[in-house]
């Protein structure tokens, strides 16, 4: 099982990484490794300590 640290990203927020090699896999990431177009995901609080994040396709 990977762990990833849980970083601040401002006074309001923290984020925790995606491996590159995850987002390449499904075709987030072009092939220098950079995020492909305008990507959006929906973060979903499903109890104490667990969440799920869900790649949004159309908005």
């Amino acid at each position: 099982m990977a762990v990833n640290k849980l970083r601040q990203l401002d006074s309001n927020s923290a984020g925790v990484t995606i491996p590159k090699d995850d987002l390449r896999l499904d075709g987030l990431i072009d092939e220098n490794g950079e995020i492909d177009g305008e990507q959006h995901a929906h973060i979903r609080r499903e109890g104490p300590g667990k969440w799920t994040v869900e790649v949004v396709e159309d908005l």
